[in-house]
């Protein structure tokens, strides 16, 4: 229990920012209101660029712009389904885990938005002023990975019907499909790269190659070479990865059969603590 909760504070944590961002975003705007100043350049400070040269000169953008809402139904509406899909995450998959799908489903969706925009000729007039914001990408990310590993957990939708997980994802992507010709387009362009990412993780991890990992041991190469100083060879390092593994592949396998409930508190706490 006290690794869950600590887990679902990292969710929470991402919930903070965006808010944060939102509320003092917004007392710019109304600061710049009252001094007549135009409150777009704080959008394009912020907001990523589908004009290659704008990223070049403002790199930032490509992560400030996964936490920046300016739309008090836009941010609501975005923090509501991080939380659903972000606690259906944490069930299964760790809170290193949660980060990395975030940003690099953000970075993903943004890529899309970049490449759409500068390869699609309907694009060709707007492509040097489109700027987009929001953490949409991300969070189809995170929802489209949970529905990846779990596709078939069962969700109850207003107390009274029962809908896989998997076809709640497939619905929100063939939403952003169809609306891609409706307005919005670099977000919905967007929102897809976020989704692609989702998938191309769990399906990688299920491989064998978990890029959260990948992406912790690059950070963290000093913590590693520790290990590696303790007399832990790469076959004792690799072996005993191996077998954690197979721990966390049989924890999984029970909770499909059984439901996670029927954890021990030891099983639970290895799911949880998996690195």
């Amino acid at each position: 229990m006290i690794s869950d909760f600590k887990k679902k504070n990292d969710l929470n944590f991402i919930i903070y920012i965006n808010i944060i961002a939102f509320i003092i975003i917004n007392i710019l705007f109304t600061f710049l209101f009252l001094i007549k100043l135009n409150h777009n350049d704080i959008v394009s400070f912020l907001g990523v660029s589908s004009n290659t040269n704008q990223i070049i000169s403002k790199p930032w953008t490509l992560i400030t712009y996964m936490f920046t809402h300016t739309d008090f139904w836009h941010v609501t509406t975005n923090m509501l389904w991080l939380y659903f899909s972000g606690a259906i995450f944490l069930k299964y998959l760790s809170k290193q885990e949660l980060w990395t799908t975030y940003l690099i489903g953000g970075l993903f969706g943004a890529g899309i938005y970049i490449m759409g925009f500068n390869i699609f000729p309907v694009f060709y007039e707007i492509k040097d002023l489109s700027i987009a914001i929001g953490a949409s990408a991300s969070v189809l990310a995170i929802l489209t990975a949970s529905a990846t590993y779990v596709p078939n957990l069962s969700i109850n939708i207003f107390g009274s019907m029962n809908v896989k997980l998997k076809y709640i994802a497939l619905i929100a992507i063939l939403i952003d499909i169809l609306s891609i010709r409706q307005g919005n387009s670099g977000g919905h362009l967007a929102h897809i790269g976020g989704a692609f990412y989702g998938y191309l993780f769990i399906i990688l991890k299920n491989r064998g190659f978990n890029i959260a990992h990948t992406i912790n041991d690059f950070i963290f190469y000093d913590k590693t070479q520790k290990n590696k100083n303790r007399n832990e060879t790469d076959y004792d390092y690799n072996s005993r990865k191996k077998k954690e593994e197979i721990k966390i592949n049989k924890i999984l396998d029970k909770i499909s059969l059984y439901g996670y409930d029927s954890l021990s508190s030891q099983e639970k706490d290895d799911l949880f603590n998996q690195k």
